[in-house]
């Protein structure tokens, strides 16, 4: 059923591809796009984005260029945006870390609720908690007791403090009262790779691990879903594990503040046909990534929603960037 509703999206989305009004790619910048990823290459989002960007350029008609910006926690990429012309030429991928940056940091770099045009949403994220084969923790909850019979010996990596999966941690680490040590990396590849590697324990990390999963030559121990995924039905939820957490992280594309709201329009047209283009659609199941497509209006609303939202629940934990 998975299979048949998939092909019928892919045919709805080469349908949207060849219905694309005139007028909105009349007025697109006609110059080639430039989306800035601020994580590292070869992470989820980084192969996400890519696919993103072949369907975008056969789309539009313009090259696409992907520009990784890894770094200070996913920070670098949106403040590029404050320098750009808001033309829509440069776009950057939002994850939800950019809200917690303004909400957790004494001296943010921008508002992200004003200082950025919110475009359209794209998916969201299948987390979970990986280690070595070999690693003496058939799932989460061992994982957990362990780390509460050995207080500061158990350690996980990130991709950034203030990101989802760091949050996502910490959340768990209040709720269990747990305490071991948290490493962050400059992106998810990087975290997994340190697994591997023996550095720390486990990686809390978006679905790029997947393969290697599948491989064997890691272990999942538990997604962060609202239910198990189809490919890894085998492995519980953290709901499951005990905890009440659900961790999906939507994410999108932002321009500049100030985008002309005709350009937003004709942007949303062209990149919504990109994101529902077949051959992104089939990233995205490889990736167990689900479409959580939102217009420009409905983002801008979700942005507010969530930040309003993280704003309660970091009071409630006490947690700040220093």
């Amino acid at each position: 059923m998975r299979r048949r509703a998939l092909l019928a999206t892919q045919g709805r989305a080469l349908l949207a591809a060849t219905l694309l009004p005139a007028p909105a790619l009349a007025q697109l910048p006609g110059r080639p796009f430039r989306l800035v990823v601020p994580w590292a290459a070869g992470g989820t989002t980084d192969v996400q984005m890519r696919a993103f960007g072949d369907a975008l350029s056969r789309h539009a008609g313009v090259p696409v260029v992907v520009d990784n910006k890894p770094g200070a926690g996913g920070m670098l990429g949106p403040q590029a945006l404050l320098h750009e012309r808001p033309d829509g030429t440069t776009l950057c991928q939002m994850a939800v870390s950019v809200l917690h940056h303004a909400i957790l940091s004494p001296r943010p770099a921008f508002d992200a609720l004003r200082d950025f045009t919110w475009v359209i949403g794209l998916t969201g994220y299948l987390f979970g908690v990986v280690v070595k084969p070999d690693a003496p923790w058939a799932n989460f909850a061992e994982f957990m007791a362990d780390a509460a019979r050995n207080p500061g010996r158990r350690s996980y990596g990130t991709s950034g403090i203030g990101s989802t999966q760091h949050i996502t941690m910490e959340r768990i680490t209040r709720a269990r009262g747990l305490d071991w040590l948290h490493v962050p990396y400059k992106g998810v590849a990087e975290t997994v790779q340190a697994v591997l590697a023996g550095q720390v324990d486990a990686a809390a990390a978006s679905s790029v691990w997947s393969a290697a999963v599948r491989q064997g030559s890691l272990r999942l121990l538990c997604t962060w879903g609202a239910e198990r995924p189809p490919r890894f039905a085998n492995v519980p939820t953290l709901r499951e594990s005990g905890l009440d957490i659900v961790s999906e992280s939507p994410y999108g594309l932002a321009g500049p503040r100030g985008m002309d709201p005709g350009l937003v329009r004709a942007l949303h047209e062209v990149l919504n046909a990109a994101l529902h283009d077949p051959a992104h659609l089939a990233v995205l199941e490889r990736l167990d990534m689900p479409l959580r497509h939102m217009d420009s209006a409905a983002y801008a609303a979700f942005a507010q929603r969530q930040s309003a939202e993280d704003r309660e629940m970091f009071r409630a934990l006490g947690t700040r960037i220093e």
